[in-house]
């Protein structure tokens, strides 16, 4: 509107194949977005590439806000030891960025600054407490509470991956055997379809082959769903959230997912819980950790 004033922030998301840089005002609107192939093994070009771009936009930034693979110490500002990334592990990412970038730089968790835009401007407005999870070619959790990022007393709270459900269970990388991601995540839900010879090329078409009556494909999106539900269950019962956010490829291509999993999990908390629990979909599709970061750096950057 005429007289209105903007300010803007980036928001910067490293993934494994690539990374994503946006021009985001204010109100959580995306000017400009561009993406590059994210260089694995050397992370100052990355941050480089980074600020090639951010001088494009042309705009005057005032903060970043970035994302990264995990695990990462996040009071350090430092990425740990991503499997996708082998040339970044231990590499002092904020202090690099704020340098080369020559503006402040607030490191999050995707998963976290998804789960701020779904709470601030998405499927979770108007509620305190929001649960998020991302179910895609990993899991994530973000917890939002009065508006907040909870990280926990050490930074690494909602690190839910490697939580471990199933005794012996399937492993994945460096998670250990039974954990959540090594069931219900999308890279695991292909792996276990691969490994019993079934002709798929993603976890969407073990969802479909189920759908079509596939004993394998039935199992193995069975003990997802309800392997998912349980730990939804769990965190109903610690942390009794207002609602849960449920965002992802595995939830958006999976017909019912929402549903379904509502469902499970009402029926596995106690019966004055069942009323209460809200479960929906992520609103704000890809971009919602991108957003999320542009909404985090203005956060802080007003508490400064």
């Amino acid at each position: 509107m005429k007289g209105e004033t903007y300010m803007f922030a980036v928001s910067v998301d490293i993934g494994g194949t690539q990374t994503r840089v946006a021009c985001i005002d204010d109100k959580g609107l995306i000017i400009n977005k561009q993406a590059f192939r994210t260089y694995v093994d050397d992370p100052i070009r990355n941050i480089k590439e980074v600020k090639k771009i951010i001088l494009s936009f042309e705009k005057e930034i005032i903060g970043v806000g970035m994302s990264c693979p995990g695990p990462l110490d996040l009071l350090e500002g430092t990425v740990l030891t991503p499997p996708n990334l082998p040339g970044w592990h231990y590499f002092s990412l904020r202090s690099k960025s704020e340098e080369i970038l020559s503006l402040p730089v607030f490191l999050e968790n995707d998963a976290n600054l998804a789960a701020l835009a779904e709470s601030q401007i998405g499927a979770g407005k108007n509620n305190n407490i929001v649960q998020y999870l991302t179910i895609s070619t990993g899991v994530g959790g973000g917890l939002i509470i009065n508006n907040e990022i909870f990280t926990g007393a050490h930074g690494f709270a909602q690190e839910i991956a490697n939580s471990i459900l199933w005794k012996d269970g399937p492993k994945q990388g460096l998670l250990k055997k039974g954990s959540l991601e090594s069931i219900s995540s999308g890279t695991a839900i292909f792996n276990r379809a691969k490994a019993l010879g079934l002709d798929v090329r993603h976890a969407g078409h073990v969802n479909a082959l189920a759908l079509l009556g596939d004993t394998d494909a039935i199992m193995i999106m069975e003990q997802a769903k309800d392997y998912l539900a349980n730990m939804l269950a769990i965190m109903i019962g610690v942390i009794d959230p207002d609602i849960i956010v449920l965002g992802g490829g595995v939830v958006i291509n999976t017909a019912n997912f929402i549903e379904d999993i509502e469902k499970r999990v009402k029926d596995k908390v106690y019966d004055v819980l069942r009323d209460k629990i809200k479960i929906k979909k992520a609103a704000l599709g890809d971009d919602s950790g991108l957003i999320g970061g542009a909404l985090h750096a203005f956060s802080k950057l007003k508490e400064r």
